[in-house]
Formats: structure tokens, C-alpha cells, sequence
């Protein structure tokens, strides 16, 4: 399944759900955030996976451990100095065979840091 549509399958979905985007496919040295979006007062970091089928399991199962660290390191350099004082939360979008699946604060800050 072609990345750039699910991502904008993604991007209408979070819009219909009354999210606005802010950026898309934010790149550092150290990777990527496909979408960062408003919900509310709430920044939203987005990782979007898609699947043509199910043989390999659902979208959401690609978010790896390492892929969860790169998208935390990522929303700090994305954040710089005011990540304190914004409230964020991280969620997976998986467009698949059987549609589009939000997964709400699919991983928080006690998933990325030991000892967090």
C-alpha cells in the first residue's frame, strides 16, 4: 500500500474527527513524524502504518519498540524547548484492509524511557 496515500487516507480521517493537521512528514537527523496535529490543546504525534492485507498482521503491530523511541526522539526535537509545557500525546492511524483504525495514546513516555 502506497505510504503517501495512507497517510493522507490518515490526514482526513484525524481532520473528520475534529483535529487539525500542523505538519506533515516532519524530518530531522534522526528521523521522521508522518503527522502532527492539534486535538484540542493537545499535540498529537501521529504514526501512520498501512497494509494492503493482513497476512503480516495489522498495521499497528509495525509500530516496533525502536519505531516508538525514533517518533519520542523526533516530537522532542520537534517540541525544542517546550515540551513541558505542552501537553502531547502519541497516536498510530492503520489504514487496512478493513478501514481506517485510530489507536488513541498508543504508547506514552513510561514505553520510551526506562525507568520513566
Amino acid at each position: 500500500m502506497e505510504g503517501r496515500w495512507a497517510e493522507q487516507v490518515a490526514c482526513d480521517f484525524l481532520r473528520a474527527q475534529g483535529m487539525r493537521i500542523v505538519a506533515r512528514n516532519w524530518r530531522w537527523r534522526g528521523g521522521e513524524i508522518d503527522i502532527v496535529a492539534k486535538d484540542g490543546p493537545t499535540l498529537v504525534f501521529v504514526e501512520v502504518k498501512g497494509r494492503a492485507s493482513r497476512r503480516f498482521g495489522g498495521p499497528e503491530e509495525a509500530v516496533t519498540a525502536g519505531k516508538r523511541q525514533r517518533l519520542w526522539r523526533a516530537a522532542q526535537a520537534f517540541l525544542g524547548g517546550t515540551a513541558e509545557e505542552v501537553p502531547v500525546r502519541f497516536d498510530v492511524v492503520a489504514v487496512g484492509p478493513d478501514g481506517v483504525r485510530h489507536v488513541r495514546d498508543a504508547f506514552g513516555e513510561e514505553d520510551v524511557r526506562p525507568g520513566a
